[in-house]
């Protein structure tokens, strides 16, 4: 889908923006998502991981000559233009890189996905994601995942539902290798015993 979109916009001359506030930083084991699909977008948006967990800061990043259509005064944002915030978001980038967490990223997200393709489950039908971003997609006859993400909250792991039928899995990171077999060990256990 990603590169039909982009060859589209490139096609009809219209700017093509990824939306990596979720997905970029690291969080699928490469700098931005769209380095999955060899796409550079004319844009990219950014928010949460760029604050570092530590400043709200969102920020629209391109070239010159996309950008320079915007005038001061022109556009606003909530989370973006703080110096403060400006000045956390390049620490937290710096961090990511000097501290390798985007590798790490890679590494560590394709342990989990093989740790959770293991599990026997009749609930599972298929896991999905890229780096420490993945979702376990639950059977329709499951009886939806938060029922399954409660019980995990019980056990001392925080998932996500999402779409009624997944449950989102997007540890730190910074997390170690043995935190990730403990989860996995804890979603293992859940999965493959509840009815």
């Amino acid at each position: 889908f990603m590169i039909e979109a982009a060859h589209i916009c490139r096609e009809q001359n219209v700017l093509f923006s990824a939306d990596e506030i979720q997905t970029g930083l690291g969080r699928t084991g490469k700098m931005f998502c769209m380095e999955h699909y060899d796409i550079q977008p004319d844009g990219y948006i950014l928010g949460k991981a760029l604050g570092g967990g530590v400043y709200p800061i969102s920020a629209f990043v391109s070239s010159k000559e996309v950008l320079g259509v915007f005038r001061p005064g022109s556009h606003g944002s909530t989370f973006g233009g703080n110096p403060l915030a400006c000045a956390v978001a390049m620490e937290a980038i710096d961090v990511l890189v000097e501290e390798q967490l985007i590798e790490r990223s890679a590494e560590l997200g394709a342990h989990l996905k093989i740790g959770l393709s293991s599990i026997q489950s009749k609930h599972i039908d298929h896991i999905r994601g890229e780096g420490l971003m993945i979702g376990i997609v639950l059977k329709d006859e499951a009886g939806g995942a938060r029922r399954f993400c409660e019980e995990l909250k019980v056990r001392g792991l925080l998932c996500k539902e999402t779409h009624e039928t997944v449950i989102r899995i997007t540890p730190p990171l910074v997390i170690k290798r043995e935190e990730l077999d403990w989860a996995i060990g804890q979603i293992t256990e859940v999965l493959e015993t509840m009815d």
